[in-house]
């Protein structure tokens, strides 16, 4: 075991995309000493997987202010475009700088393999606390060894993790057999994989803005290549929330989405189907066909040459058997902030303050934070990470008063919920009731608990994967009068 003091020993972070290198910025800012580790070969490699997609994100909803102000004196200023980056252009003019700013304490090819207590498995709980955290990682070339932290921090995301295409949570029968026919949730149909999709039938399954990006991207490609075919799959009745705000959205790209896929679907560019449970997949020699279910019975879907599996994501725990966990037993997200963000009671997507307090494990020193601080709720917006990690690291600097503090200016989405048959909810006074527009708000955390009164609720509208920078924030009014609007 290190003979070094717990004190001594650095802060590590897991991740260096948006939300594990703002905790890089806050810890640089606080004078503590940190180590990033990243699995991929550059910072935001994940982001860089689907760079070809533009976010609906402005800038100013991306940068973290802390990253901001010490990249500065480098002569970085924030791109002042209202048009969102794509993910290409998100690493290149940000994620790349800010990883060069600490160039020094960043570790590419480095996969954290576990997380333990040094000397103590997960059952030993007396004096564990005074332990530092042992970190065994695996290099690019192979070599295992164990790094020593003081604290750790979680920003691995979910990107590597998708959610199997069965309804049951399980992979669907045949899945794994119909490996060469899937492609991911954001394949790259206008560039590199043209060629797969021209002229060819795609199904698309999922009711995110994941699967949305890659249907009108499809649809372009079938104005190009005649014979190209695209089929939607939903689980639910309707795609309503996928629609969104329209013009009533406060990030226009992110109403614009909703709008142009609403109108591909109406003038049957797109065939849509709804309430569709996948239960097996079979292969064929050149084509799938998907089996499922519906309210009307079995369903094929056949001559299916290609299947985008945008289901969302979930968190890879493996890495974290070791440690003493306190984890909502169906979300996986941390016990304390689960129910805030379980999508079967936030249908508005409304998500209160939240920080260190909410994030922590009963492994003192532990947290998880960024999309996988989420576990399965498809909801998240970076702005959320950047505020996640200032809290987290003033609470490790010792600065409770910052650390208790959550600050956050948030975009309207223009619609708040939907009910099973696709109407907004908002309109006649339901779950959300009348939203109050863009809001700068500082509350303290536990204000969730007992939100006085004139203090709206801020929250998350359904959202995609792509490590969180594709998902949206709503406010709300305090006067709405449903479950999902109250954190309860």
């Amino acid at each position: 075991m290190t003979t070094a003091t717990r004190e001594d020993l650095p802060v590590i972070v897991i991740g260096a995309g948006p939300v594990g290198l703002a905790a890089a910025a806050h810890l640089a800012d606080r004078g503590l000493p940190f180590m990033v580790l990243e699995a991929g070969g550059e910072v935001g490699a994940a982001v860089s997987e689907w760079g070809h997609i533009r976010t609906f994100t402005p800038w100013q909803y991306i940068v973290d202010a802390t990253a901001e102000k010490l990249l500065a004196p480098t002569g970085w200023a924030r791109p002042s475009t209202p048009v969102p980056p794509s993910g290409a252009e998100l690493v290149e003019h940000y994620l790349r700088p800010l990883g060069q700013l600490f160039a020094a304490r960043v570790r590419m090819g480095t996969r954290v393999l576990a997380v333990s207590r040094a000397g103590m498995d997960k059952t030993r709980s007396i004096g564990r606390a005074d332990r530092p955290f042992v970190l065994r990682v695996r290099d690019g070339d192979g070599t295992v060894e164990e790094l020593h932290a003081r604290a750790v921090i979680d920003a691995s995301g979910t990107w590597g993790q998708p959610n199997p295409l069965g309804a049951s949570g399980l992979p669907a029968l045949g899945e794994d057999e119909a490996a060469d026919f899937l492609v991911g949730p954001l394949p790259d149909v206008l560039g590199r994989d043209r060629s797969r999709f021209a002229g060819r039938r795609t199904l698309v399954v999922g009711a995110g803005h994941s699967a949305a990006n890659t249907l009108l991207n499809l649809a372009r490609l079938a104005e190009q290549e005649p014979g190209t075919e695209i089929v939607w799959a939903v689980r639910g009745g309707s795609p309503a929330k996928v629609y969104g705000g329209g013009a009533a959205d406060q990030l226009p790209a992110r109403g614009q989405l909703g709008t142009d896929l609403h109108a591909l679907v109406d003038s049957g560019a797109v065939q849509l189907v709804t309430g569709f449970s996948i239960t097996a997949l079979e292969a064929g020699q050149d084509t799938l066909t998907v089996r499922g279910q519906t309210a009307q019975g079995p369903l094929s879907l056949e001559g299916i040459h290609n299947l985008a599996a945008a289901t969302g994501f979930r968190p890879d725990l493996a890495m974290l058997a070791e440690t003493q966990l306190d984890l909502h037993p169906a979300l996986e997200a941390p016990t304390r902030l689960a129910p805030l963000v379980d999508p079967q009671y936030h249908s508005c997507g409304t998500v209160p303050p939240h920080g260190h307090n909410d994030l922590a494990q009963p492994d003192d020193g532990l947290y998880i934070v960024g999309m996988k601080s989420y576990g399965r709720a498809p909801t998240f917006l970076i702005t959320t990470g950047n505020e996640q990690v200032r809290s987290v690291v003033a609470a490790l600097a010792g600065d409770l008063a910052a650390a208790d503090e959550v600050q956050l200016v948030l975009p309207e989405t223009g619609v708040c919920s939907v009910d099973d048959k696709g109407q907004d909810t908002a309109a006649t006074g339901g779950c959300c009731g009348t939203s109050t527009g863009a809001s700068d708000l500082h509350v303290p955390i536990e204000a969730h608990r007992e939100r006085p009164a004139g203090v709206p609720a801020l929250g998350f509208a359904t959202g995609a994967g792509g490590g969180g920078l594709l998902a949206e924030l709503v406010t709300t009014s305090p006067g709405g009068s449903g479950r999902c609007c109250t954190g309860a």
